[in-house]
């Protein structure tokens, strides 16, 4: 069964906003590396191929369901940022803006009645409770460390795989 043009248009506006938001922590994870803090580096680098899954993921699942993916330009991102805890707090709120982009999701696959869509998303929406607590933590973390100290949590982090 093909899905509305409605879910299917959402759909592809979730794909190009994954895609932002995977700029998003690329452009993190290079201040990181040009900070010579490889760790927090490599946690962003990390959330930068997971976002990256999440649209291709996307995709899969719109032409599984008969759809047309619809790749757009993505908008820039920030790349200008002033420390660490700046950069764990925007990455929270931002967690936070996908959560709620993902709920829309599901919304709207409930007003279309569109079950498997429902069904998809909401890996997501158990997905995006993690990332947020996991955004929060790291802020916390952040907070706790400061200034030179911070050079501890860049090495715990870069032994996450």
């Amino acid at each position: 069964m093909k899905f509305s043009e409605r879910m299917q248009a959402a759909i592809n506006e979730q794909i190009n906003f994954e895609m932002f938001s995977a700029n998003t922590y690329l452009s993190m994870s290079a201040y990181f590396a040009q900070q010579g803090l490889d760790g927090f580096a490599h946690w962003y680098y990390m959330q930068y191929k997971e976002e990256l899954a999440h649209a291709e993921d996307m995709m899969r699942y719109v032409i599984t369901r008969g759809g047309k993916v619809e790749i757009k330009a993505v908008a820039a991102v920030e790349t200008e940022f002033n420390s660490p805890l700046e950069i764990a707090e925007k990455a929270y709120h931002h967690e936070c803006l996908v959560s709620e982009k993902i709920e829309n999701l599901v919304r709207i696959a409930s007003e279309e009645k569109d079950m498997p869509s429902q069904d998809f998303f909401w890996k997501y929406i158990r997905e995006q409770v993690e990332e947020e607590a996991n955004a929060t933590n790291l802020i916390d973390r952040v907070r706790m460390a400061k200034d030179a100290a911070i050079l501890f949590l860049d090495k715990e982090l870069a032994a996450r795989q």
